[in-house]
């Protein structure tokens, strides 16, 4: 979850086609009865809510031979998924709250991170998120870079989280993220780069293409998940605009956060926890890389 100031969207009138896909889809996303709820939470302790590999889908390929891509929607694409926070990151709040250059001012390295009142963290649930996201990418062909798997003691800092999308040349790089919002407080949003030009940021080149992407990611969550879009920001449209996150900023590549719901709603909460609705998660993000990149 990153801090937040306001933002203003921009209008995209070249895209009132997708726009009005995606209201399409949010609208009926939210005439669904209990849209966002029904799940049974499982213990934060959990196998469930525990990140898992053996979750994942497996392929017809002998053990340990990769499936050959050639043929495959997603083939020839690199995809970068970016777990937000790392697990390791509590024990390591000094070097988190070095401040590193965003190009518009200078912010913390990283954060810790969310939970929810049981304590199910944010950085299990995007680890977990993020591992479910790479299988469904990759049995579709796609090259998939992680930013890290929880395999060194914090970060990567905000700054190195951009430079890794950016030296894989990502067709599309996706944060994945969960809110620490307000209870009552309820819903996803895709968060897309403003246009900055400051130092040594400048996100023109990629504005329009994330947007593209974010609008992208959206209808195909609501769709996978039956959640709908954020009550408390993005005015219904499941999109948020920042120009105040070193991830955005300093990306060369299209790039979008995903906020897959709130933390510290128990509602949402009930959701976030649960391995199934992670998979719906997942594949509704992945649905939509996929739109993305397939034009």
């Amino acid at each position: 979850m990153p801090t937040r100031p306001g933002a203003r969207p921009g209008a995209r009138a070249a895209r009132a086609a997708r726009a009005a896909a995606l209201a399409g889809a949010l609208t009926a996303c939210a005439a669904l009865a209990g849209c966002g709820g029904g799940s049974q939470a499982a213990a934060p302790g959990s196998p469930d809510a525990k990140t898992s590999r053996s979750s994942s889908p497996t392929t017809t390929s002998a053990p340990g031979t990769p499936p050959p891509a050639e043929g495959l929607p997603l083939a020839g694409r690199t995809i970068v998924v970016d777990p937000g926070h790392n697990p390791g990151n509590f024990q390591h709040s000094r070097e988190i709250n070095q401040k590193v250059d965003i190009g518009t001012h200078r912010k913390e390295c990283d954060t810790t991170g969310t939970a929810t009142a049981a304590d199910y963290t944010e950085a299990a649930f995007t680890l977990d998120v993020s591992h479910r996201l790479r299988d469904l990418l990759k049995a579709q062909g796609a090259k998939v870079v992680l930013t890290h798997d929880a395999d060194r003691p914090f970060g990567p800092c905000i700054d190195e989280r951009a430079r890794i999308g950016n030296s894989a040349r990502a067709d599309a790089v996706v944060s994945v993220h969960a809110d620490g919002s307000a209870t009552g407080n309820r819903g996803f949003h895709v968060i897309v780069p403003a246009q900055v030009s400051s130092g040594a940021a400048d996100t023109t080149k990629i504005v329009g293409p994330s947007r593209d992407l974010g609008e992208d990611i959206a209808r195909h969550f609501a769709r996978a998940t039956g959640t709908a879009p954020a009550n408390y920001l993005g005015e219904g449209t499941g999109l948020d605009v920042r120009d105040d996150l070193g991830g955005l900023n300093l990306s060369t590549v299209p790039k979008v956060f995903v906020e897959c719901g709130n933390m510290r709603d128990s509602k949402d909460a009930a959701l976030l926890t649960n391995a199934a609705w992670r998979q719906k998660a997942a594949q509704g993000i992945a649905d939509g890389i996929g739109t993305y990149l397939k034009g």
